[in-house]
């Protein structure tokens, strides 16, 4: 399992402002490095131990990542740089080379839940065991699903929540570990054939993600037929 980390998402989440992220940070690094930290025991506790990708940026002082890489190393955990952005296919090989040895090497996992359980409670594990997260709160029409899944025989299956990726919990704005918060479920849906049931939570769209303005605003056709602004 690669982990890909960034100077400046870790200053993100120790408290540093979007517009600041480009400054050498060394307080908001540190401090934002717990939420890497909790990644990285979220890997463990399937048995396996995470390779940390630093992907570099070229305002990432050689302090900020000397001090991000002795850290992962402090926690025994293997690092690798990488600068495929600036040097290509060369500045992955390290990481290639990492990953291919711990492919090759024996490993301890082991699922996170039985998926023969009842689907909240695998919903909850989830939420306390990987998120930090104390309760779950379902809606009217989440708690009804569920009931159908049972009802119908499908609740074996693993499951996948549709939940913000700024957040380990379901408010973007709840950035580094946070811990005792409630996750709230508004819609549940079987994807029956895909095998898993889907959960989403907080203000969620699942994909695909359109964006704000329409790629059809753009486009026009004028009288001879030519079109115009398909790319």
């Amino acid at each position: 399992v690669v982990i890909v980390a960034t100077i400046r998402a870790l200053k993100h989440h120790g408290g540093a402002k979007k517009d600041e992220l480009k400054n050498e940070d060394e307080q908001a690094l540190e401090k934002g490095m717990v939420n890497l930290d909790k990644q990285i025991e979220n890997i463990r506790k399937y048995g396996l131990e995470p390779i940390v990708a630093i992907n570099r940026f070229a305002t990432d002082s050689d302090h900020e990542l000397a001090t991000l890489k002795k850290a992962m190393e402090d926690k025994n955990v293997e690092v690798s740089l990488t600068e495929v952005f600036e040097k290509g296919g060369e500045g992955g090989v390290d990481l290639a080379e990492k990953v291919v040895k711990v492919c090759e090497a024996k490993n301890n996992f082991k699922v996170l839940y039985d998926e023969k359980k009842p689907i909240k409670e695998k919903i909850e594990t989830i939420v306390k065991e990987i998120y930090g997260g104390s309760s779950v709160a379902y809606s009217a029409s989440a708690e009804k699903t569920i009931l159908e899944i049972e009802k119908w025989g499908l609740s074996d299956k693993p499951i996948c929540m549709a939940k913000t990726q700024y957040s380990l919990s379901d408010n973007p704005k709840l950035l580094g570990a946070p811990s005792g918060f409630e996750v709230k479920i508004n819609e549940v849906k079987l994807s029956n054939g895909a095998g898993f049931i889907v959960c989403l939570t907080g203000d969620i769209m699942t994909m695909p993600g359109l964006p704000k303005v329409p790629a059809a605003n753009h486009m026009d056709i004028d009288e001879e037929g030519n079109i115009f602004g398909l790319f």
